[in-house]
């Protein structure tokens, strides 16, 4: 048997996660590209300084991005789960009291 049972669900997120850090650093890359591209007063190494703070800070506003989406995400799912126990609580309620009814109809209908 294999000693390490392979984590499909796991392994795929991790990834789409390389998907993503991959496409983010290409869009930075590319952002700061166009940005550096247009300052045509600026020397070569000036650009390149500018270029990497550029990419820098567009990492770092695509993370706290991400951060705020996973963040609601996990909230989401919490009030969503509460909604669902409280709607299977009334439901297994509603069930019972039917059941009760039944029951107690069952019962005239026989006395009767």
């Amino acid at each position: 048997m294999d000693e390490h049972p392979l984590d499909v669900a796991a392994f795929l997120n991790d990834i789409e996660g390389h998907l993503l850090l991959t496409t983010a650093r290409r869009e930075a890359d590319a952002a700061a590209a166009r940005f550096t591209a247009s300052l045509g007063w600026a020397t070569e190494a000036q650009r390149a300084d500018l270029r990497e703070r550029f990419e820098a800070e567009y990492r770092a506003l695509l993370r706290a991005q991400w951060t705020r989406t996973a963040d609601r995400g996990r909230e989401l799912r919490a009030e969503y789960e509460e909604r669902y126990r409280v709607l299977r609580g009334r439901l297994l309620a509603v069930f019972l009291l039917g059941c009760a009814l039944l029951t107690a109809s069952a019962a005239l209908v026989a006395a009767g």
